[in-house]
C-alpha cells in the first residue's frame, strides 16, 4: 500500500506528461472499443439478415435430405407437417413453425422461360420471419393468393416482369410427370443474396403442393424470440426427432458465407488489436522514457539511502500500471459514450459482395470487447516501462545521483 501511494502521487506529480500518456492509452482503448464493436455489428447483422430472409434459426429435413434432396426429393418428405408443428410449437423459445417445399422448373412469360429455384411458403408465417426481405414493387404473399407468386428482383429483370403480370410455371411432380399452372405476380423481393435473387420464386404451400401432387413439405423453418437460444433448442430437437429419422441444421450450418466472414473479421480484428498494442507501446513508452529518465537522480537517491534495486523497479513499473489502469477506464467510459452516440445517428454502409442493398451499421457495446481494449491499454502501460526500469535500476548510484548535477 505503501507503495502504492507512493506511485500515485508521483504519476501526479507530472501532470503534462501524465496527461499525455493517458491520452495515448485512452486513445488507443477507444479505437478497439468501436472497431470491435462496428465488427460485432456487421456480424450481428449479417447473421440476422441470413436468419430472417431465408433460412430461420433452425431447420428440419428427412436424413440426407440436404445431402441428396436435389437428386431425389421425392424421398425426402415430411409427411404429417401439422403434427410436428404442434410439438415444436410447444417449446417456450420457440416463436412460430412453418414448412417448405422446394421444387425447380421454368418460368415462362409467354415469350421466353428462365430456370427457376422455388418454394411454396406459408405466406402469413412467412412475412413474420422474412423481416429482411425488401419488397421493391406490388406487396407479400399473402393466405388469400391461392396462385399468387412473388419473385426475386434478378427474376422480375430477367423476364421484364411487374406485379400483376401472369406467369406459367412448369415443374416435375414427385411421381415425374410434368405440371404446369399459370400464377400472377404480386411482387418483386430483395434479399441479401444478389444471386439468390437471380433465380428465386415464392408460391404458397398449398400451390406448391398441388403443383408437385403432394401433401408433404420438404423442410420445417423454426423462427425463435432469441438468436441466442438457437444451439439449445437444435440439441433439445435433435435428441427427439434424429431417432425418427430427421435431420437439424441450424442457420449456421446452412450458411457457409457466414462462417467465412466471421473467420475473416476476426482475423482482421486479431490484427487491429496487435497493430494497436504497438502503436500504444511506442507512444507511451516516449513518455514513459521521458519521466523516467528525467528522475534519475531521484532514484539515485533512493539507492543511496538504502532502498534496493527491486523496490526503484516496482515503484517503476506501478506508476505506469496506474497510469495504465486510469487511462484504460477513461478510454473505457470515452468509448462506450462514443458508440453508443455513433449508434444513434448510424453509419451509412454499401452494399456488401453479392449483394444490391446497403445498410446502416451501428457500433455494438460487447462485454468481451471492452474487457479486451481495457486490458489492453493497462498492458501497455506496463511493457512500455519495463526495460527503462530495469536500466535505472541497476544504474551505479554514483552515476545516477551525477545526472542531477
Amino acid at each position: 500500500m505503501q507503495l502504492l501511494r507512493l506511485a500515485l502521487r508521483n504519476v501526479f506529480r507530472h501532470r503534462g506528461r501524465t496527461l499525455m500518456a493517458l491520452a495515448s492509452v485512452a486513445f488507443g482503448v477507444i479505437a478497439l472499443i468501436l472497431s470491435g464493436g462496428f465488427i460485432e455489428d456487421t456480424i450481428v447483422e449479417t447473421g440476422e439478415s441470413m436468419i430472417r430472409s431465408s433460412t430461420g434459426h433452425v431447420q428440419i429435413g428427412r436424413q440426407g435430405y440436404w445431402t441428396y434432396g436435389s437428386r431425389n426429393p421425392e424421398k425426402y418428405l415430411i409427411e404429417q407437417p401439422d403434427t410436428m408443428r404442434r410439438d415444436l410449437a410447444a417449446m417456450p423459445e420457440v416463436q412460430d413453425v412453418m414448412f417448405r417445399l422446394a421444387f425447380s422448373g421454368l418460368l415462362g412469360n409467354g415469350r421466353t422461360d428462365w430456370s427457376i429455384i422455388g418454394e411454396g411458403v406459408e405466406p402469413t408465417r412467412e412475412a413474420r420471419l422474412a423481416s429482411y426481405i425488401t419488397v421493391v414493387a406490388g406487396r407479400q404473399l399473402a393466405d388469400k393468393d391461392d396462385f399468387g407468386m412473388m419473385i426475386g428482383a434478378g427474376v422480375a429483370k430477367a423476364l421484364k416482369l411487374k406485379p400483376g403480370d401472369p406467369v406459367n410455371l412448369l415443374v416435375s411432380t414427385t411421381g415425374g410427370a410434368t405440371n404446369l399452372l399459370e400464377f400472377q405476380v404480386v411482387g418483386v423481393f430483395q434479399t441479401f443474396s444478389k444471386d439468390y435473387d437471380a433465380r428465386a420464386v415464392r408460391i404458397p404451400l398449398t400451390a406448391a403442393q398441388e403443383l408437385l401432387a403432394t401433401p408433404g413439405a420438404h423442410t420445417g423453418v423454426i423462427l425463435l424470440h432469441q438468436t441466442a437460444d438457437t444451439d439449445k433448442v437444435a440439441t433439445a430437437i435433435k435428441g427427439k426427432l434424429n431417432p425418427k429419422g430427421f435431420e437439424i441444421k441450424t442457420w449456421v450450418d446452412l450458411n457457409e458465407f457466414y462462417n467465412q466472414t466471421v473467420t475473416l473479421y476476426q482475423q482482421q480484428f486479431g490484427f487491429l488489436v496487435v497493430i494497436i498494442l504497438i502503436m500504444l507501446l511506442l507512444s507511451v513508452s516516449n513518455s514513459v522514457n521521458i519521466g523516467i529518465f528525467e528522475r534519475v537522480s531521484e532514484f539515485g537517491t533512493m539507492l543511496a539511502i538504502g532502498n534496493r534495486p527491486a523496490r526503484v523497479f516496482n515503484l517503476i513499473v506501478t506508476e505506469s500500471l496506474c497510469l495504465g489502469l486510469l487511462g484504460a477506464a477513461i478510454g473505457v467510459g470515452l468509448g462506450i459514450a462514443l458508440a453508443h452516440a455513433i449508434s444513434v445517428i448510424g453509419i451509412p454502409m454499401p452494399p456488401p459482395p453479392n449483394a444490391d442493398q446497403g445498410y446502416i451499421s451501428r457500433i455494438v457495446v460487447v462485454p468481451h470487447i471492452v474487457a479486451l481494449a481495457f486490458c489492453t491499454g493497462a498492458i501497455a502501460a506496463v511493457l512500455a516501462a519495463l526495460l527503462p526500469a530495469r536500466k535505472v535500476s541497476q544504474m551505479h548510484i554514483g552515476e545516477a545521483l551525477r545526472q542531477g548535477v
